[in-house]
């Protein structure tokens, strides 16, 4: 399996570009992180949202029906 890569370039001020440099510091795998956690959140946000309008739209289910309706579906397997 390939992974495709693209590039993604910011402007950052030039004594952080100086630091970076100074220390060592390879800034891809941290904006590749960053960038992935930021995403993440994004993704959390909107399954929430998901799972909240789920809710709402089944809340008139009581569990032992869906108990009952989860039992036929594994049966009729």
């Amino acid at each position: 399996m390939t992974t495709d890569y693209v590039t993604v370039s910011a402007k950052i001020p030039r004594r952080l570009k100086e630091l970076l440099d100074r220390y060592g510091i390879k800034p891809g795998p941290i904006i590749r992180r960053a960038l992935e956690e930021e995403v993440r959140k994004y993704v959390l946000s909107e399954l929430e949202e998901k799972i909240k309008d789920i809710s709402k739209r089944t809340s008139h289910i009581s569990d032992e029906e869906i108990a009952s309706l989860i039992r036929e579906d594994r049966e009729g397997r």
